[in-house]
């Protein structure tokens, strides 16, 4: 019996045991830039998480790589530049302002503009129930007023 117990608390160890990333930097500089750039990268595969988030393997990849690219020597701008040409803008949580993430960044003001320009002029348009009547319709009218309740 004591074995069946070792044997299932040592399949719920095997279970819970987490994937530990440890990383050796030279300076705090290098570890910093590196959290800063997995922590500016989107996963690929995951929805809204980042690559320091996630734990798909296309993520751990790329941190990875970004290790990698550190140790290299290369600049955060070089492997930003990497990861954009590899995988496009939306590899990045924050696109660079470009001819091509012009609308991503001013969509918002242009939506808010549109809407409240549509707002002032549904506003400024007259209702209809101010149009002036007719003279004929005005006499109508003043005939059935005269008249009250009795008709």
């Amino acid at each position: 019996m004591k074995f069946l117990y070792a044997l299932m608390l040592s399949l719920l160890v095997y279970q819970a045991r987490a994937d530990i990333e440890y990383r050796d930097f030279k300076q705090p500089e290098q570890e910093q830039a590196y959290q800063t750039l997995i922590s500016e990268l989107r996963c690929l595969v995951c929805q809204n998480q980042t690559i320091a988030d996630s734990n798909a393997d296309l993520a751990k990849d790329l941190r990875r790589q970004v290790y990698e690219m550190l140790q290299q020597g290369k600049s955060r701008q070089d492997i930003v530049d990497f990861m954009t040409d590899r995988y496009g803008d939306f590899v990045m949580y924050k696109p660079a302002l470009s001819l091509k993430t012009m609308l991503l960044w001013l969509g918002p003001v242009l939506f808010l503009v549109i809407g409240l320009a549509t707002v002032w002029v549904l506003r400024s348009k007259p209702t209809g129930t101010e149009a002036a009547l007719s003279k004929e319709q005005q006499a109508k009218l003043d005939s059935i007023l005269d008249k009250g309740d009795d008709a």
